[in-house]
């Protein structure tokens, strides 16, 4: 089962069943779960892991030929097969929604449907950023499950989970809405998760998170699993449907999803901040840059400016603003609420594709360290002296970030010369418009590293 720093992903699927009543009148799910659990499906994948990965393997729920003692080794192709969930969401055409990891490297994807039959799957598309993937499958009588609306959650809310953990199939577990929102964890590209206390495990992973309803209101996708123990401890996390909706969309329309972006650097606001600032509320996104030439240049925004509100809904934090943009298809329109120096305003701002953005960036830029925020770096590691200047920040559509510089890397030489300090970087710098070697020192006690800054 791949893990991510305590975060561990669910290729694989369960349901149990709480005997804990749901109000005074209603002691059972049976009614609700009837409806939802012939739209939630068992997955079965067979594939071969790239050579990159053979001697490295990171995902436990993969059982490889090396752990059945087949007789390979190391150095042979490695074959898995892995366990997951998935929810009909077009009965009609039989799409299915599931987790993008559950499909990794996949050759062979098989579909059982709660009435017993079982078929092969063709791959539609998959999105990693947002881990969702969509599979179809050629089959009459099937049954979709409802939507709900994500939006519309408070924590306290009562949910159900469907899947098929440890290979058990049909299976559910019951629990509340622990918290809304959740990012940072590490998990996929775009963060905007429902937390759980139902019991969530791996193979769990692609399943339907339900209301009270029957209503699909997220796919399960992790749990929080310390000292990689790998089981659940009450903490899961599952994608909004609202989010899953719109990726779907894509897949099913464009065959993948492109990802859009504005130009703008976007912090959230701690308490300190907003004191620092004279802010009445940390709620909001904080540009703290904007890239010359972009959207939201074009739009007018300032450094300092706070978005409170993006199509209508009122913004908590930076994560949602970029998640809510990103998921848009390049040359959408957006709808924003802004506040400047205490007074607020609405601009419509237009996306564009991060390949466009990459452009203007590279346009822009005077030298191939524009976006990059250094210092000069002298220290001494066991009888190692270090001298150089450290990366403290790379923009994330810099020249720099593209070449694979990256905040803590000490910058040793530049164009075969040894660097001393900032001065002597930016000589050096200007010296070469379009391409510059660089000898990087990014582990204390590891190899030095060489990487080419170039448009």
């Amino acid at each position: 089962m791949k893990k991510i720093t305590l975060i561990s992903l669910l290729f694989f699927t369960q349901l149990s069943i709480a005997a804990t009543p749901i109000t005074n009148t209603q002691s059972t799910l049976a009614p609700m779960l009837s409806k939802v659990m012939p739209a939630v499906v068992n997955i079965s994948v067979r594939g071969q892991l790239p050579p990159a990965t053979m001697d490295s393997e990171e995902n436990n729920n993969h059982q490889t030929n090396s752990q059945n003692n087949n007789g390979y080794t190391n150095h042979q192709p490695k074959k898995f097969a892995g366990l997951g969930s998935g929810v009909i969401m077009d009965a009609k055409h039989g799409l299915i929604v599931t987790n993008a990891h559950v499909l990794k490297d996949a050759k062979v994807i098989l579909v059982s449907l709660k009435d017993g039959r079982r078929f092969q799957a063709n791959l539609l598309g998959v999105d990693e950023k947002s881990d969702i993937a969509v599979i179809k499958i050629n089959a009459k009588h099937l049954s979709a499950i409802k939507l709900g609306d994500s939006s519309k959650l408070r924590v306290g809310d009562f949910v159900a989970a469907v899947g098929n953990p440890f290979g058990l199939n049909q299976t559910v577990t019951s629990g509340v809405i622990s918290g809304l929102g959740r990012t940072q964890l590490g998990i996929d590209g775009y963060e905007n998760f429902i937390q759980t206390d139902a019991s969530i495990n791996p193979g769990n992973s692609g399943g339907a998170l339900v209301n009270s309803k029957g209503e699909l209101i997220g796919i399960n996708t992790a749990i929080l699993s310390p000292y990689n123990l790998g089981g659940n401890i009450g903490i899961g996390f599952a994608i909004p449907v609202n989010m899953c909706k719109e990726v779907v969309q894509q897949i099913v329309t464009y065959g993948k999803v492109e990802h859009s972006v504005v130009g703008l650097m976007l912090q959230n606001i701690s308490p300190a901040l907003a004191n620092a600032m004279q802010l009445r509320s940390t709620r909001g996104a904080l540009v703290s840059s904007v890239v010359p030439n972009s959207p939201g240049d074009h739009a007018k925004l300032k450094s300092r400016d706070i978005i409170i509100g993006i199509d209508g809904r009122k913004v908590r934090d930076a994560f949602q603003v970029s998640t809510a943009v990103g998921l848009m298809r390049p040359s959408s329109k957006i709808k924003l609420e802004v506040l400047r120096q205490g007074k607020s305003f609405h601009t419509t701002i237009k996306t564009i594709s991060i390949t466009e953005m990459q452009k203007i960036v590279k346009e822009n830029s005077n030298d191939l360290l524009a976006g990059v925020a250094i210092h000069n770096f002298d220290q001494i590691f066991d009888d190692d002296h270090i001298i150089g200047v450290q990366v403290l920040r790379v923009g994330a559509f810099s020249v720099a970030y593209s070449s694979g510089l990256r905040p803590g890397d000490v910058i040793l030489e530049a164009a075969n010369k040894e660097i001393h300090d900032i001065a002597e970087l930016q000589k050096l710098v200007s010296k070469h418009k379009d391409n510059l070697l660089l000898k990087i020192k990014r582990d204390a006690y590891g190899p030095d590293l060489f990487i080419v800054l170039e448009r």
